[in-house]
């Protein structure tokens, strides 16, 4: 097992990175604390590792709840269904939210967590690879709105992260090269060197070969983490982690959550801010090309559906929670892993870029 520190003073709290931690419960007793615990899953991931946490819980205090599996689920009624389990069971300010999936549920999770009774402990169990490299990690929660992802939300810092690398071999292809986007996303704005890690370690990578993903877990937390203890609030240097993600985001929204996973509508808001990057003469020509060479590599989509217009993306954009004063704010790239934050960017600068990623 290797651990990363998230210092974050009274909030600071770990992650702990290795395989068949799940099914520790040492692991478990030493961060769920005394009261009612209740486990937070879905129907893809319960019948994998629901029983096995359950097992490692005291009998008498453990709970569970089994949710729908999709981001189109991470909703106001579904963050009812999980506070309504709370009040059902008695829970009081001692209990514990266990979060055991993906993103959606430690997003869900997280936010029932932060708002019942003004905030109660919550562990993240992220079981695939873009929880476990990003959403599980920083204390971001939320659910969704019709015209916008993650509109609704508080900051709330889990009391522990098991991220179990061995809950990725049950991980399907698809769900598994999502989360490379997100790995491949330090890369681009803060380690240079990690991208180049990436791009030597390909096929291991591919393979899911373990001591490869234990580095690349590792890794990628430690970068999140420098981020994460310099801005928890996400009021200046954070929102470098957002690279591709305003235009990631407008996809989704646009395509009702149904058509890209997270992940590849973010590799495809990656390479269009790199070409706008380049376009703008803040980064040298080339940089976008090898940044889509890798996304293929991983079998991640590069160029977003014909059928989606251009202008409706950027007017999905207003509402990104990065914006200011009604200006779009947009990371992109001075060079490989160095981003900064631009809001001088054009509507027809910001256009050409998107359409120069559109499937033709």
């Amino acid at each position: 097992m290797q651990t990363v520190e998230i210092p974050l003073g009274q909030r600071s709290y770990r992650v702990d990175i290795g395989a068949k931690l799940l099914e520790s419960p040492e692991h478990w007793l030493d961060c769920v604390g005394g009261g009612l615990i209740l486990v937070v899953s879905n129907e893809r991931v319960a019948p994998l590792y629901l029983h096995r946490v359950l097992d490692c819980l005291p009998k008498d205090r453990a709970h569970s709840l089994i949710l729908p599996d999709g981001e189109q689920h991470k909703t106001v009624s579904s963050w009812r269904r999980i506070v309504n389990e709370l009040v059902s069971m008695k829970a009081n300010r001692d209990a514990c939210l266990i979060a055991l999936g993906g993103g959606v549920i430690g997003d869900l999770g997280g936010f029932a967590a932060a708002t019942y009774m003004r905030g109660i402990r919550f562990v993240q169990a992220p079981t695939t690879l873009l929880a476990q490299v990003d959403a599980s990690v920083g204390g971001k929660t939320g659910v969704n709105h019709a015209h916008g992802k993650n509109l609704i939300g508080a900051f709330h810092q889990p009391t522990r992260v098991l991220a179990d690398t061995a809950t990725l071999d049950t991980l399907e292809d698809r769900e598994y090269r999502a989360g490379i986007a997100e790995v491949i996303k330090y890369g681009m704005i803060r380690d240079a060197d990690f991208f180049d890690w990436i791009e030597n370690h390909a096929g291991a990578i591919s393979q899911r070969d373990p001591q490869t993903l234990l580095t690349m877990v590792r890794q990628s937390v430690e970068n999140k983490a420098a981020v994460v203890a310099e801005d928890e609030l996400e009021t200046h240097t954070r929102a470098l982690l957002n690279y591709g993600h305003s235009f990631g985001h407008a996809l989704e929204t646009l395509t009702r959550y149904e058509h890209y996973l997270h992940g590849e509508a973010v590799a495809i808001g990656m390479v269009i801010a790199a070409r706008l990057s380049e376009q703008r003469g803040r980064l040298a020509p080339g940089v976008a090309d090898r940044l889509q060479s890798v996304l293929n590599r991983f079998g991640l989509p590069t160029r977003f559906h014909e059928a989606i217009k251009p202008n409706a993306i950027l007017d999905a954009m207003t509402l990104d929670k990065k914006n200011v004063s009604g200006k779009l704010r947009l990371v992109l790239l001075r060079g490989l892993g160095e981003a900064y934050i631009d809001q001088d960017c054009s509507r027809e600068q910001v256009l050409e870029a998107v359409r120069s990623c559109r499937e033709a």
